[in-house]
């Protein structure tokens, strides 16, 4: 399968896992020493990233991908990923849902002896 449909169907398959609370997918996918940055600021390794999404601080109700590119770099040993997703979050104070947009980059890295695994990740909110 070519790197680019891969990464893109991992993402894919990322999105799906956070939006089903899928803890053993997610732990596949994010490498032991993840970054992320959300797009509040605050920063999360694996562990606290992943108990977040547990407790529900972390909520995705759907996650819908706008657009998606894929760079190769490193003999298709690393992935950068550039995106735009629509969250729904969940019902509001007043009960409506909520949603946010974010433009967000992800690294991944292909280690021999674990596939694909996400490094780093930064998320910027975006005008609705």
């Amino acid at each position: 399968m070519p790197l680019i449909r891969e990464i893109e169907q991992l993402e894919r398959r990322r999105f799906d896992a956070q939006v089903a609370k899928d803890q053993p997918t997610l732990e596949t996918i994010f490498a032991d020493d993840l970054i992320y940055t959300h797009s509040n600021g605050h920063q999360d390794d694996k562990a606290s990233y992943l108990a977040s999404i547990a407790n529900g601080q972390s909520r995705y109700d759907q996650v819908d991908i706008e657009s998606l590119t894929v760079r190769a770099y490193n003999d298709d040993q690393t992935a950068v990923v550039n995106g735009r997703v629509r969250i729904e979050l969940g019902p509001g104070a007043d009960g409506q849902p909520l949603f946010t947009r974010l433009k967000y980059v992800v690294v991944y890295i292909r280690p021999a002896a674990n596939g694909w695994q996400l490094v780093f990740w930064q998320a910027q909110k975006q005008a609705a």
